[in-house]
């Protein structure tokens, strides 16, 4: 979810003016995506690296999500939403993690869209800290090296209980991922839009999903093997 800094420059405000109005596209996409019977939607709303940002920005940032995160339960809730964070939490301020696992404990129940809030997270710390878990419980004889493949390295991951995408949208004219999800998005279709988040709204996110239902997806394979897979 990018662009809500330079939306709100191109209009002489402060940058948190526009993360404020970025909240307003959370509700429209999330919304969208439920409306379609989209099953997972995970949004990139605050990386390991924005740690570094100006601290004001940072600490606005915090309580912008933790009293939208409050505000916006019952509606989750009314619309069947579960919420699932992934990140370094336990990075985030106590009252923000107090928040969030709240906000978690009252929407486990639904079994609508699952709500994928990526938190204080970067791929890079993701694929550290699994491979981490693995050599501890491989010290420890819990799980033999030659046991380690794809699936076994996946229930490692912040993602394990989650699929890996099917489309990755990144707005705001930017063509690079920027440490999100890199084992994940191995397969994933790439979409592109020069709409800066705070613009971007339910028109846009199907339009990206037209445009992907127009690709062919191969996984390696050629063409002419896809064919024959439907076929059969």
């Amino acid at each position: 979810m990018d662009g809500n800094g330079r939306w709100a420059q191109e209009k002489g405000q402060d940058r948190l003016f526009g993360h404020l109005h970025g909240v307003e596209s959370v509700r429209d996409i999330v919304e969208g995506a439920a409306e379609l019977g989209v099953h997972f939607l995970t949004l990139y709303a605050f990386s390991t690296e924005n740690w570094d940002r100006p601290e004001y920005e940072v600490t606005g940032l915090m309580e912008l999500l933790i009293n939208t995160i409050r505000k916006e339960v019952p509606t989750l809730n009314k619309n069947n939403i579960k919420l699932h964070v992934i990140g370094a939490v336990d990075m985030m301020p106590d009252y923000a993690q107090k928040a969030l696992d709240e906000a978690i404990a009252e929407t486990s129940t639904n079994t609508g869209l699952n709500l994928v809030m990526a938190l204080s997270y970067s791929s890079r710390w993701e694929i550290i800290n699994a491979t981490k878990k693995i050599a501890n419980d491989v010290l420890n004889g819990k799980l033999k090296p030659d046991e380690i493949d794809q699936d076994k390295y996946n229930q490692y991951l912040s993602t394990a209980a989650i699929p890996d995408p099917e489309l990755m949208i990144r707005t705001s004219g930017e063509h690079r991922i920027s440490n999100f999800l890199l084992y994940q998005l191995a397969y994933t279709e790439l979409y592109f839009t020069n709409t800066l988040w705070p613009d971007f709204r339910k028109e846009n996110l199907y339009e990206a999903i037209i445009d992907f239902q127009l690709r062919q997806r191969r996984f390696g394979k050629t063409g002419d093997q896809l064919k024959q897979d439907q076929l059969h």
